[in-house]
């Protein structure tokens, strides 16, 4: 019995193994058909067959008739799914071993059976979804536009087709990259790097510029839409993007055709009106004054009707050209109609500001024009209106300089020099202006100019340690020109740099000559205006010294608080060039400006000079003794010698010296003296030199 228990334990491990690998073989009929082998064979009965479920059934078989000596039937249910029938038969002595093996090999089957229907759907599922992306990846590659997904980082996960022939990149190319290297301006606008509160509600719209793999730019339509995961949780960014470059250049055209005008380039009269109300917008809300100049062209009629059309457009757009090239990137140029300009100037601290201006754009006509082998000449007559005194619109003030144009034509003995404002006080001043600014240029070339020294003295000792040159003009009709009157102007001009090119050039020759004369050697102090303080002057000083001879221990230099705030890296690299010269450097009108602590300890200066203003109150006024108190500290403390300007009184100089301060300047000791007076003071000793 044992025996005959263990050769059927091995029929039905054989059976078993063979039943695996039917169910993972075979399909069909021919599955049915080893099935039913294998039943037959397990249980040695000359007939067995399987019969498999019909799949259209809509419920399960009812339960079969109890099994009889001479067959067996098992079927097959396996969590409520009923998956075929094992029959056999042509034995007499079935017995209840039989009809287990039989039940056990159901059993089996009907598992195996399940997991193959379930890998089956699994299967076709997959195939399903598989052929579902594959349609969608045709769709997305098959469309126009170029789609393409990305992570929160603004990193590539996807690229369509469309995108590869926008881009000229390749999916291998483009996917895992940053979405920046396809930026026009890389890091300047950052549409597409995390999905703000914007996309996530929904989307956004834009025009952006962006970079083909050839280099070229162009401008593309961006749609971007939330990438959400299945929980709906928003993981990174869909783009769509469409070239509109040839959009956005009809657009240009047909703005450029609205706004500008078509011979010159530069903005008509609807685009000047709007770019000037913006800027009075500005102007009124930070308090400030804006002018407009209405220019109109003299002879350029007689050059047109002379000469044709062709020739009077060219000369147009000459016009425009050195027009342009004269005024600042933020003033306003157009050209209105015909040879009829206009400037809008917002920048201006004064309104006398826009003379300069308007003799610089007639300046900028003087040379001749070369067009065709005809030499040209046309000048220009500007009438001037200001804001907010004459308008409070670009209508209004356009209006107004037209008229003042027309004032400036009539008035004037040369209308290619005239000038004119609308209001006629404004006129009297910008005479009276023009008329001080036509007097220095020619004082610059007349020797009207000359310079007068002031002292320096050490406290203490009452010796002299130094000199202030400071220029003096002497008009042959108004006498001595107050400095106040034409310092400010030549500053404003420009001026100002003729005028401390002289004034360099002439005490360096008056240094020398005492210099040779034997007498010890003092520091000579020259003013640098702002203007005058660029990348050439260490060269020009060094050359002044040397066409004179001078030792540089003999000159100072004296530059304003307020040049130094501007670019601290090259105003340092300007000081040590000239203190590498061995010439001084003095911090003038110190405390008036804007300076940081942070930047004076790293000047190279060798003397802070207290400015006249904060020395007048002193002693009375408590906050004019702190300041010149703190000033002298910090000098003090940071190596460098103080001196105070504008001594007059004995109270004055008491506090200084009680103070620290080491020199002082004013007339209490001596008022600036003519070179002939300076150098007569020192030879008899009433002046001495320390």
């Amino acid at each position: 019995m044992s025996e005959l228990l263990a050769l059927r334990r091995h029929d039905f491990a054989s059976c078993s193994a063979a039943l695996g690998d039917a169910v993972m073989r075979l399909r069909g009929e021919a599955l049915a058909e080893e099935l039913g082998r294998i039943a037959r064979a397990l249980l040695a009965s000359p007939q067995g067959s399987f019969a498999a479920a019909d799949p259209l059934a809509l419920a399960i078989p009812a339960p079969r008739a109890a099994p009889s000596h001479d067959a067996l039937y098992q079927d097959i249910h396996v969590d409520g799914h009923y998956y075929g029938c094992f029959e056999v038969a042509g034995r007499t002595d079935y017995d209840s071993e039989d009809r287990r093996q039989l039940a056990g090999l159901a059993a089996l089957a009907g598992t195996l059976l399940q997991v193959h229907s379930l890998a089956q759907r699994a299967t076709h599922a997959y195939a399903q979804v598989e052929a579902q992306l594959a349609h969608q990846s045709q769709i997305l590659d098959q469309i126009h536009e170029s789609v393409l997904t990305l992570d929160q980082m603004g990193y590539i996960t996807s690229w369509n087709q469309g995108a590869e022939r926008l881009f000229g990149y390749t999916a291998l190319e483009a996917v895992g990259r940053n979405i920046l290297f396809l930026y026009a301006d890389e890091g300047k606008d950052g549409d597409e790097r995390m999905p703000d509160v914007f996309a996530e509600q929904g989307g956004r719209m834009m025009e952006v510029r962006r970079r083909k793999k050839s280099g070229e730019i162009f401008w593309a339509s961006l749609s971007l839409s939330p990438l959400r995961d299945l929980e709906e949780r928003p993981v990174g960014l869909i783009a769509y993007l469409t070239d509109i470059t040839e959009r956005k250049l009809a657009e240009e055209r047909l703005h450029h055709l609205a706004y500008y005008n078509e011979l010159t380039g530069l903005p008509n009269r609807t685009l000047f009106a709007r770019l000037v109300d913006q800027a009075l917008m500005v102007a009124q809300r930070n308090e400030l004054s804006g002018c407009v100049l209405f220019i109109d062209l003299n002879r350029f009629k007689l050059v047109n009707d002379t000469l044709g059309r062709r020739i009077g457009d060219e000369l147009l757009r000459q016009v425009a050209a050195r027009f342009r090239a004269t005024l600042r990137e933020e003033d306003v140029v157009a050209h209105l109609a015909g040879d009829e300009f206009a400037v809008g100037l917002f920048d201006v601290r004064q309104h006398f500001e826009a003379t300069t201006v308007a003799q610089k754009l007639q300046g900028a006509l003087d040379a001749p024009f070369l067009i065709e082998g005809h030499d040209l000449t046309v000048g220009a007559s500007v009438g001037i209106s200001v804001y907010p005194q004459d308008g409070m619109d670009a209508d209004t003030l356009l209006r107004m300089a037209d008229i003042a144009m027309e004032r400036a034509k009539e008035g004037h003995a040369n209308p290619d020099h005239s000038v004119a404002f609308y209001s006629l006080d404004m006129n009297k001043g910008m005479h009276e202006r023009m008329r001080i600014e036509s007097g220095l240029r020619h004082a610059l070339g007349q020797g009207e100019l000359m310079l007068c020294y002031q002292p320096k003295f050490e406290i203490g000792t009452d010796r002299i340690v130094g000199a202030e040159a400071l220029v003096r003009w002497v008009h042959p009709e108004r006498g001595v020109v107050p400095p106040s009157e034409f310092i400010p102007l030549a500053e404003s001009t420009g001026l100002i740099v003729q005028v401390g090119e002289w004034v360099l050039e002439q005490a360096c020759a008056q240094a020398a000559s005492w210099q040779r004369s034997g007498m010890r050697p003092f520091r000579l102090a020259v003013n640098v205006s702002a203007r005058e303080f660029t990348e050439s002057l260490p060269n020009r000083v060094a050359a002044t010294l040397a066409r004179h001879g001078l030792a540089p221990d003999w000159l100072e230099l004296e530059i304003t608080e307020s040049t130094l705030m501007h670019d601290i890296d090259r105003v340092i690299g300007i000081m040590d060039r000239i203190n590498a010269l061995g010439v001084a450097l003095s911090l003038d009108d110190f405390g008036t400006g804007y300076s940081s602590l942070s930047y004076l300890k790293r000047f190279p200066i060798h003397t802070l000079k207290i400015d006249r203003s904060f020395t007048t109150g002193i002693p009375k006024d408590a906050s004019d003794c702190a300041i010149a108190s703190t000033i002298i500290s910090i000098g003090r403390q940071l190596g460098h010698r103080v001196i105070a300007e504008g001594v007059e009184t004995l109270e004055q100089l008491a506090f200084l010296r009680d103070s620290g301060c080491d020199e002082v300047q004013g007339y209490l000791y001596a008022a600036p003296l003519p070179a002939a007076r300076f150098e007569q003071g020192l030879r008899e000793n009433w002046l001495l030199v320390g």
